[in-house]
């Protein structure tokens, strides 16, 4: 009796673990799309905006926002970002080397749960 109690009570825990994995999987799933929805609504507020300045604020707001909701927001807000300077930076130089390097300081200020309006410049609209 008691190996199949013990095989049973491995299977429980196997299990439950599988299950636990499923639900973890399920909202790092579930973080990475709000996250992504975070980083369209300030990448669409930039363009909205088109405020000379604002660049660094809307990144770090980006990063931000994505990262608070977790390991998938801050997951995808690092793949976005990577994607997008990365598209920048390949074959640049100079000024737009130096720029995408600033982005990504920006960046990574927002993800690390640092406040966005350190990069804010006067004068922009408060609706931003």
């Amino acid at each position: 009796m008691k190996g199949p109690v013990l095989l049973l009570l491995i299977s429980l825990a196997a299990a439950a673990a599988q299950l636990q994995w499923i639900a973890e999987s399920g909202r790092f799933v579930k973080e990475a799309a709000q996250g992504s929805w975070d980083m369209a609504r300030a990448y669409n507020d930039m363009k909205d905006a088109n405020y000379i300045g604002a660049d660094k604020y809307f990144h770090a707001r980006g990063n931000y926002d994505a990262a608070q909701r977790g390991r998938g927001g801050e997951w995808a807000a690092k793949v976005i970002s990577d994607t997008r300077e990365f598209g920048q930076m390949a074959g640049s130089s100079g000024r737009g080397r130096e720029d995408s390097l600033a982005d990504q300081r920006a960046n990574e200020w927002g993800r690390s749960g640092n406040d966005p309006n350190h990069f804010r410049p006067n004068g922009l609209p408060s609706k931003y």
